[in-house]
Formats: structure tokens, sequence, C-alpha cells
């Protein structure tokens, strides 16, 4: 049996920052900083936006983790360099050890916001490890991002005192928002996932159905944002609106040859017209 190329090595302070770039921290800390923000406009309070904080990072955290220590062996063969284990810069047991310690975290952290709310959570954290550990390789990978980021209104708001569901458009929006990003998230690398093995959803339909489904999920969390909250719809919600459509539109009309880049770049700007949009509602979206 052969070890890693890292499996010899000792863990040294000098590869924890190799050890930060094994979780995805992008994400995770943009997951983190859009649920605080949220939390906040809910109104939450500092002490209660901060647990929300600290539950979101350690799950975000956990997840990436589990990803690179799942994904260690696939990421070799295929030549990972800018991934630390691929790369030799970690063990794979040390980063699975660092997303059991995050999970682990993530549990007391999340029922700091009470038990619903924390259940909530831990529900959305456990959709992230499926995906990772299963439903990456299954038609139904959208799955576990649609409940990840479809649960996340509802952990905010059940924490609220009193606890109290989200009107349904928050979560639907979220779910579509999580859609979006598992499109934006494999667009790239449609071709060299299929050739790993990676069948989900978006390597079965393909690059051509992808590049329009990734803007388009965006663009339609944008609408049941806009459509979803009672009372009139702003200016501001109409401009974000055909903003929206327009770069949806303009990002899929680029041929492929082209550039595969741009409906990657639409899906992105669009994501955030959303999510701004639901900072803007993020008062409105608590059941009296």
């Amino acid at each position: 049996m052969s070890l890693h190329p890292s499996e010899a090595l000792p863990l040294t302070t000098h590869r924890v920052p190799a050890l930060l770039r094994s979780c995805h921290p992008e994400p995770a800390l943009a997951v983190t900083v859009l649920v605080t923000a949220l939390a906040a406009a809910a109104g939450r309070g500092p002490a209660g936006s901060a647990a929300v904080a600290a539950a979101v990072l350690a799950g975000q955290l956990s997840i990436g983790w589990c990803n690179d220590a799942v994904d260690a062996e696939r990421d070799t063969d295929g030549g990972r360099r800018d991934k630390p284990v691929a790369a030799g810069e970690l063990p794979p047991r040390v980063v699975a050890v660092a997303a059991g310690t995050a999970l682990g975290l993530c549990v007391p952290l999340s029922l700091l916001s009470g038990a619903a709310a924390g259940a909530m959570h831990l529900g959305g954290t456990a959709a992230g490890w499926a995906y990772n550990l299963w439903l990456k390789h299954t038609v139904l990978s959208p799955l576990s991002y649609a409940v990840g980021f479809g649960s996340l209104p509802a952990f905010v708001t059940l924490g609220l005192l009193p606890p109290s569901w989200p009107h349904w458009w928050a979560p639907v929006a979220g779910a579509l928002l999580g859609m979006g990003a598992h499109l934006v998230n494999v667009l790239p690398d449609i071709e060299d996932d299929l050739a790993a093995g990676v069948r989900g959803l978006p390597q079965r339909l393909g690059r051509a159905a992808s590049r329009w489904l990734a803007p388009l999920m965006m663009l339609a969390a944008v609408a049941v944002l806009v459509a979803g909250p009672p009372g009139p719809v702003g200016a501001t919600s109409w401009m974000l609106a055909a903003a929206a459509a327009a770069i949806s539109i303009l990002g899929t009309a680029v041929p492929s040859k082209a550039g595969n880049r741009w409906p990657f770049r639409a899906a992105i700007v669009v994501a955030g017209m959303a999510v701004a949009q639901l900072l803007l509602r993020g008062s409105d979206m608590v059941r009296p």
C-alpha cells in the first residue's frame, strides 16, 4: 500500500496556510458573510448574528475540508496542483480530522440559536456532507445545494424570540440560489469531472444546457424575491430584476467558442443581485 506524497510529513504551523486553502475559503467566507448580514437584517441583533456567523463558518469549513478529503485520490490522479492535498502539501488524514473537528464544533454553535434553528442548520450542513460523500455522483446532485441554501433563512428566523418560520419566498429563493451555485461551480470543470467519473446532474446535462441553466437559476431567484414579498414592488426591485434579465440573456447568448466563462460570469453577477434583493427584504421574511 503506497502512501500519499505528504503522509510522511509532520504537521507543522508552516502547513496551516495549506490547510486554510483546502477549506474552500472563498465560498465559505462568502456564505458566512451573507447569512450573517441576513441575520442582522432580520433582527437577530449583535449576539445572535455573531452566533449565526460562528455556526455557519464552522459548517462551511467542515464541508470544504470534507470535500478535499473525499476527493484526495481523484485530485491527485488528475494532477490538481491547486489542491493542497493533491499537491502533496497535506496528508488526507489531516484534512479529514479538520473536517470532523469543524463538524463537531458546528453542533454546539448551531444550538446556540435554539433547538429548532440548530436542527435546521445542522440539516443543511448534513446536506453538504451528503453531496461530498454520495450525491455529487448522482442525478440528485442539486438537491444538496437546494437543501443547504434553502434552510439558511429558516435558521435565521427560527433563532428569533419568539421563533418564527420565514415566508415561503425566502427559502425558495435560497434553494434556487443554491442550485444556481451548483451549476456555476461545476460549469468550468464539466469535462474534467466527466473524465474523473463524476456524473452529477450538470455533467449529465452537458455544457450546452448547463451554461444556460446557471444564470437562469439565479434569475429565477431574483424573480421570486421581487414577486414573493407582499406589498407593491419598488423601483429598486424592478431595476434589479430588469438588469438581472439583461445580464442573463447577454451572458448566455455569447457563443460557447467565444468564451465559455461568460455564462459563469453572468451567473455570478445575477447571484449578487439576488443576494442584494434578499438583504433588502430581510426584515420582511419573518412571519408575524
